[in-house]
């Protein structure tokens, strides 16, 4: 009886993908897993088999989303749908999972599903957490699934690279702009989505350094947590300026953004008035903001490139055996004004 991948996979513990690359010589894998799964297949009574058809193996690649719903996932999901387009001439298929939430152990279950489909590679935004960093490091370093992260990062997880905003710098930038806005004084708010969203927290981390070291004189109100709802920023904005009529500017740093107009609404706060606004991403709600004088900058992470990027890095990875040139592979800090839409 013919010994199957499927068999060798099973006593390396690792997936079919990592055994055929292991087998077959090509892509990314680690000399002492290709060791191990060959020892495993003579023992086995493996013959390789010489066939032309060897380098067009079907590759499927796992996509993982988190915040499905929030406005800025579009531009990040029609990077997405574009590559699988792309990839899918190259018998490539892209297995895309997206989360309503950012929710550790609905990740962990998506991302061993994954694996029990066969990905190759695995492409995702994670959680930053103690779990899925165990369980991407055990992806890359012992099953040989290679791993590229996007939009958020997780250190110390053995991924390939980061495709996605230099959080921590665009934080930065938005300080800086805030201190220019409001000329170094006054009472600033910031709101984030979710404390435990890295991307979040290294965005306020980012902002209010900058605001201690170059605007001093300016006021930090403090940081809240919206959960990324826009009815969350809404209240949040109101009972601030409702108790501190004087506030000079308000930083969000993360999805809901509409809920600054809804709040200036409701307190019939009018553009000469209101204070200075900073958001991200360039999305409908945003632009349309921007546009009719309710926010004064919007940064853009190009949201696009960071779903459309890292399938196309995993196919180089797993059938060139090409990594990424670079760990970390940042977008542009795009900043918009009403007139540079």
């Amino acid at each position: 009886m013919a010994v199957r991948i499927q068999d060798i996979a099973e006593q390396a513990g690792v997936s079919r993908g990592t055994v055929d690359r292991a087998l077959h010589k090509r892509g990314r894998i680690r000399p002492e897993v290709a060791d191990r799964i060959w020892a495993i297949a003579r023992e086995l009574g493996y013959e390789p088999r010489e066939s032309s058809e060897k380098g067009r193996k079907h590759l499927k690649i796992g996509v993982v989303t988190q915040l499905a719903g929030s406005s800025f996932m579009i531009r990040i999901n029609q990077g997405i749908e574009d590559a699988a387009r792309l990839l899918g001439q190259q018998g490539v298929t892209l297995l895309c999972r997206n989360l309503e939430t950012i929710d550790e152990e609905q990740q962990l279950e998506v991302i061993d599903q994954l694996v029990d489909e066969g990905i190759d590679g695995l492409a995702l935004m994670p959680i930053q957490c103690e779990s899925i960093r165990a369980r991407l490091s055990r992806l890359s370093k012992e099953q040989g699934i290679p791993v590229v992260t996007f939009n958020s990062d997780i250190v110390g997880a053995g991924r390939s690279c980061f495709v996605g905003l230099d959080n921590k710098q665009s934080g930065r930038a938005a300080a800086g702009l805030m201190g220019m806005l409001t000329g170094g004084r006054g009472k600033i708010l910031a709101v984030t989505g979710y404390f435990t969203n890295s991307v979040n927290s290294l965005r306020i981390e980012g902002f209010i350094q900058e605001l201690k070291a170059s605007w001093p004189e300016t006021e930090l109100l403090g940081v809240q947590s919206s959960f990324d709802d826009a009815r969350e920023v809404e209240k949040i904005v109101t009972e601030t300026m409702e108790r501190t009529p004087d506030l000079a500017g308000i930083f969000v740093a993360s999805a809901g953004q509409e809920g600054v107009r809804n709040a200036f609404e409701k307190l019939e706060i009018t553009a000469t008035r209101r204070p200075h606004v900073i958001v991200y991403d360039l999305t409908r709600e945003n632009v349309e903001a921007l546009m009719e004088g309710t926010v004064d900058f919007l940064i853009d992470q190009e949201a696009y490139v960071q779903g459309n990027y890292p399938p196309k890095l995993l196919y180089d990875i797993l059938v060139r055996g090409k990594e990424p040139d670079q760990e970390y592979l940042f977008t542009d800090i795009n900043i918009k004004t009403k007139y540079n839409l």
